[in-house]
């Protein structure tokens, strides 16, 4: 049996007052009756004191036994509802019945049951303890609402569905547990594109407009946070509503789709308000996940002997990771850096326990002797390219370093995947190698022409490439320079306003590489179609918004002008290359390009001399001669 607080038997003690004082009062009135009336004894409405006490005394104990049996106290009053008005009627009802039969089977009047003084005791009563409840459930929200509202956070809805009723039961019930993280969020409006909602209200939270408004209520209505509240709604709607409501300088917090929704109470979605998460910058993408066939990639990896040169990188482990669920014969990880070498070999250690045969190799793909000795040694059937130099400000001082590791890399790893006759090489690409203006997009355009000169030229191997856009989170990416600068408390700086990129996700991005492998015959350039491109400026608010923080209130966006070979926006295919589909309707093949051989192999011997000499003009200018669409900008 639940322990009996103190709270209950306040509740108790009010109950039992109520009914006692509704008894003294009914006979007060009707003994004022009978003295206007000047009736006798035995006509009297009221009835006599001390039977009055001993009647006040059965309906107490009664009323009371039928209360606790249907739980009026297992509850605060101050989220007492429709339903326990009518269970609280029905225990004083019977409550009053049970009573009138006691005191009819024991006689306990003399002149015959007093049913208009039983009648005007038991409306009173009724009466009482249902006002008490309602003026209690008042005077406790108005209490706690005025208390809360200096430090509450006053809050928009978005959606006025059924998502937004579970969430403002669960904001209800988290005022009343000071525990709850929940506990100071005040709603104070909602929005739906329904008209048919306008000026309605839900748990009397009126609906003001729909999303079009969000800016100017939260603006009228001094809003700090917005609760988007539709499970159910497109990743289009998704991305558009998530836009206007980062014209404001609140919070942003979202209800998880639909199916990744779970309930404690499948009858009411009790525990909705806890699954309640901050926006993802994955949200602002714009088009549903890319999906992939699984079956055809796990035929392509299944008991196969797999390199990812550049593995401990945030594209290469994400490749050997995704690589390891597809039973393959072996994993041959290629990376110069030994602390994410080991870090995603122990990770894969930890995963797989003995079921997994793992090869971690510390290797520089500009190293040709020591690669040729893992290709001799190995023997591996697919090469994932991984390994590049990919930092843009970085390789604009250093060109050399961009042409020794991603140039002459790939052309080792090329050659000796030739030289071996392995089943297929698969190289990643960016879109920043199309019509590149920075060092790091030629040298990679210069990577996807070698990659095209090997498949004109190889009858054993085919050679593939995987171009997209920008991958959220990875190294380099400006999610990772965003949060340090939010974490030390430093502004978020963004080069220009009107930036744009395509984005996508790591496992998006790893997909790809892998079902462009699967798909294959040698020479292509595959594409991702990655929907409307997504402002830079928008992310670092959203990510600022993920910190609990206001842009530009508690922390600074500053505008830094456009980096040395930066664009505005970025394109995906290069005009001469047209573009094909396939069967998945969201990846596209370029058409091969003719390598002009001589012309491409003269030029990279004298593009080599000059980056072994370290003869960083030299290298621009011969990059500009093997990429015709090089425009480099230097300002």
């Amino acid at each position: 049996m639940k322990k009996f607080s103190f709270r209950k038997g306040f509740l108790f003690i009010i109950d039992i007052l109520i009914v006692a004082v509704s008894g003294t009062f009914a006979n007060l009135a009707l003994m004022w009756v009978d003295i206007l009336r000047e009736s006798a004894p035995s006509n009297c409405v009221s009835i006599p004191w001390s039977t009055m006490t001993l009647v006040i005394a059965v309906v107490v104990l009664m009323t009371m036994l039928f209360l606790l049996s249907v739980g009026a106290y297992s509850f605060f009053w101050r989220l007492f509802g429709k339903k326990d008005f009518i269970t609280c009627f029905v225990a004083v009802t019977l409550g009053f019945g049970v009573s009138g039969l006691f005191l009819l089977y024991f006689k306990i009047f003399d002149y015959g049951f007093p049913f208009i003084y039983f009648a005007s005791f038991y409306v009173v009563s009724l009466f009482g303890m249902l006002l008490a409840r309602y003026g209690v459930k008042k005077a406790i929200i108005k209490l706690t609402e005025a208390g809360r509202e200096e430090n509450c956070r006053r809050t928009l809805i978005v959606g006025a569905g059924q998502a937004a009723k579970l969430i403002l039961a669960d904001i209800e019930s988290a005022k009343s547990d000071r525990n709850n993280p929940s506990h100071d969020i005040l709603p104070v409006c909602l929005v739906d594109d329904n008209r048919a909602k306008y000026g309605t209200k839900i748990n009397g939270v009126p609906v003001l407009g729909n999303t079009q408004d969000i800016p100017q209520l939260c603006k009228a209505s001094n809003i700090s946070m917005i609760l988007f509240a539709i499970p159910s709604c497109t990743e289009e709607e998704r991305k558009q509503i998530l836009e206007i409501c980062s014209q404001t300088q609140c919070s942003i917090k979202m209800v998880p789709y639909l199916s990744e929704l779970y309930f404690d109470d499948t009858s009411t979605g009790k525990g909705l308000l806890k699954q309640v998460q901050d926006i993802k910058i994955e949200d602002l993408l714009g088009r549903e996940p890319i999906s992939f066939d699984k079956e055809s990639i796990r035929e392509f990896i299944k008991n196969k002997v797999c390199m990812v040169t550049g593995g401990g990188g945030s594209i290469g482990s994400e490749l050997v990771r995704q690589i390891a669920g597809y039973s393959p014969k072996q994993i041959i990880i290629v990376d110069i850096y030994e602390n994410n070498a080991y870090d995603i070999q122990q990770e894969l250690i930890l995963e797989h326990d003995e079921g997994l045969n793992l090869v971690t190799l510390i290797a520089s793909v500009r190293d040709y002797e020591k690669m040729d000795r893992i290709f001799r040694e190995h023997k591996p059937d697919i090469v994932f390219h991984a390994a590049a130099h990919k930092h843009v400000p970085l390789m604009e001082t250093s060109p050399e370093e961009a042409v020794k590791n991603n140039i002459f890399g790939t052309y080792n790893v090329a050659k000796l995947a030739n030289k071996y006759e392995i089943e297929k090489f698969v190289m990643i690409s960016t879109d920043k190698a199309v019509n590149p203006t920075n060092v790091m997009g030629a040298t990679k355009r210069c990577c996807e022409m070698i990659a095209q000169y090997m498949a004109q030229h190889s009858t054993k191997t085919d050679f593939v490439t995987t171009r997209f856009g920008n991958v959220l989170g990875s190294n380099g990416s400006v999610i990772p320079l965003f949060r340090r600068q939010i974490e030390s408390g430093k502004p978020v700086t963004v080069t220009h306003p009107d930036i744009i990129r395509y984005f996508m996700t790591i496992p998006e991005a790893v997909s790809l590489v892998l079902q462009a492998g699967a798909m294959a015959q040698g020479g292509e350039i595959f594409v991702l179609d990655m929907g409307e491109p997504v402002k830079i400026t928008t992310l670092a608010e959203n990510l600022i918004r993920m910190y609990g923080k206001v842009p530009y209130r508690d922390v600074e966006i500053k505008f830094t002008g456009l980096r040395p070979g930066e664009k505005l926006f970025e394109e995906l295919l290069m005009n001469e290359e047209g573009l094909k589909s396939t069967d998945n309707k969201k990846i596209f093949i370029g058409n091969q390009i003719a390598i002009d051989e001589e012309d491409l192999l003269s030029k990279l011997d004298e593009l080599k001399k000059y980056a072994d000499d370290n003869n960083s003009e030299k290298v621009v200018e011969m990059l500009s001669a093997i990429v015709p669409t090089f425009k480099h900008k230097i300002n």
